[in-house]
C-alpha cells in the first residue's frame, strides 16, 4: 500500500472555502479503483494548512496522477494556496487501519 500526506498551506482568504474548492478533486480520487482513503484535515496549529492523509494500492497511485482530475488539480490549486505542498509518501506494509496497541477503549 502506498501512504501519502501532504500539507496544503491554503491562503487565508480561501481557507474557509477550501472544503468546497477540493470536492471534486476529492470525489473524483475517491471513486478510482485504486484509492483506499482520501481524507482532508485541518490543523489545529495552523488554520490555513490543511492536511491531505491519502492511501492507493500498490497498484493505483500512478492512474491517479496520470489521471484528468489530477492534471486538472495541478492548474486549479496553485491559485489558492500560499507555498508548495510538502509531502511524505511512502511504501507500507499491510492493507488498511488497524487498532492501536498503546491505547485501548473498551
Amino acid at each position: 500500500m502506498i501512504l501519502i500526506n501532504v500539507k496544503f498551506p491554503v491562503k487565508p482568504e480561501y481557507a474557509e472555502k477550501w472544503s468546497e474548492i477540493s470536492r471534486e478533486f476529492t470525489e473524483k480520487t475517491l471513486a478510482e479503483p485504486g484509492n483506499k482513503w482520501f481524507e482532508w484535515s485541518r490543523s489545529v496549529k495552523d488554520p490555513n494548512t490543511y492536511v491531505l492523509i491519502e492511501a492507493f494500492t500498490d497498484e493505483g497511485a500512478a492512474p491517479h496522477v496520470q489521471s484528468d482530475h489530477f492534471k486538472a488539480m495541478q492548474e486549479e490549486f496553485p491559485q489558492y494556496l500560499s507555498a508548495t505542498p510538502q509531502i511524505v509518501s511512502h511504501q507500507v506494509e499491510g492493507d488498511g487501519w488497524g487498532p492501536m496497541g498503546e491505547l485501548k477503549v473498551d
